[in-house]
């Protein structure tokens, strides 16, 4: 999934690059949109799956902490590493999304003159 969301953001940072006259933004907006829903989709699942993760993390931290044991801690150490695969991967995802929003920004700016100024929308 990594490789792919950074592929198609480089993809579309080469498309708005361009100066090609022939390019239908109309419809690379279309397609645009709809890989932004399942790259957000995808990180909507992800925060669920990471959230969860981290919850069963603390409970497991807080039962090893009443109940200590030796089996216990390495299963404490297990999540722990594990966590942190899964913040980066979401990391990665909740910025790409937002990385989209903006070229998706960009691309309309392509097909309608853009913005007055930064963060400001024509009327």
């Amino acid at each position: 999934m990594a490789d792919r969301i950074r592929q198609y953001t480089a993809y579309i940072d080469q498309l708005l690059a361009t100066e090609d006259e022939t390019i239908n933004w109309e419809e690379e907006m279309k397609k645009h949109l709809v890989q932004t829903a399942f790259f957000a989709h995808e990180r909507l699942i992800h925060l669920i799956v990471t959230v969860l993760f981290a919850l069963l993390t603390v409970s497991v931290f807080l039962y090893t902490l009443s109940n200590f044991s030796g089996i216990m801690l390495l299963l404490l150490l297990a999540l722990m590493i594990l966590l942190i695969p899964y913040i980066r991967h979401y990391y990665l995802l909740e910025n790409s999304v937002q990385y989209m929003y903006e070229q998706y920004d960009r691309m309309q700016q392509k097909v309608s003159g853009g913005f007055q100024r930064q963060g400001t929308f024509k009327s």
